[in-house]
C-alpha cells in the first residue's frame, strides 16, 4: 500500500490478521489423516500444473535421490 504525504512517498507495511493467519492450522488439526492428505494431494496437483515438465522432473530427480533419508525402517 502506497501513500504520498506532502509530497513523500511512504510504503505502508500491510499487517497480517493473526486469528485469519491461525484459521487454517486449527481446520487441519479437527482434519482426520486421510483429509489432510487429500488437502496435500490437490495442492501439490495444483503446483504441478504450474511447472514446466524439465521442473517437475528435477524434483522427481531430488525425491529419488534423497530416498528414505529421515524416515525411519520398521524392522
Amino acid at each position: 500500500m502506497l501513500a504520498i504525504v506532502s509530497g513523500i512517498l511512504l510504503v505502508m507495511a500491510k499487517r497480517k490478521n493473526p486469528a485469519a493467519v491461525a484459521l487454517p492450522r486449527r481446520r487441519m488439526t479437527k482434519m482426520t489423516a486421510e483429509q489432510r492428505s487429500e488437502v496435500a494431494r490437490q495442492g501439490a496437483a495444483g503446483r504441478n500444473t504450474k511447472l514446466t515438465p524439465e521442473q517437475r522432473s528435477e524434483i522427481a530427480r531430488k525425491a529419488g535421490l534423497a530416498g528414505g533419508r529421515g524416515r525411519k525402517k520398521a524392522e
